[in-house]
């Protein structure tokens, strides 16, 4: 039978893993500064604008998803020793 600790845990682990999912899914960005954008679309080049915008939006994706490792090996450290005192 589950108790309310029980259910409250898979919430919470249902809820992380729907945020961490919603946050890492693919969007189109359009992430350059007017700088870039102005030199880069005054060449006409097309492949390289793209090129660009991919790299930034690598980038960018890089460190949430390190932060999202990161707090996912604490919240298993923290119920794995909370299941050993148990």
């Amino acid at each position: 039978m589950l108790t309310k600790k029980d259910i409250s845990q898979k919430r919470l682990a249902k809820s992380i893993i729907l945020t961490t999912a919603l946050c890492l899914l693919p969007f189109v960005s359009f992430s350059q500064c007017a700088m870039c954008r102005a030199s880069l679309e005054s060449e006409g080049n097309k492949a390289r604008v793209e090129a660009v915008n991919d790299g930034i939006v690598l980038l960018m994706a890089v460190p949430y998803i390190i932060v999202g490792l990161i707090g996912f090996a604490i919240y298993r450290m923290y119920f794995k020793k909370k299941g050993v005192t148990s």
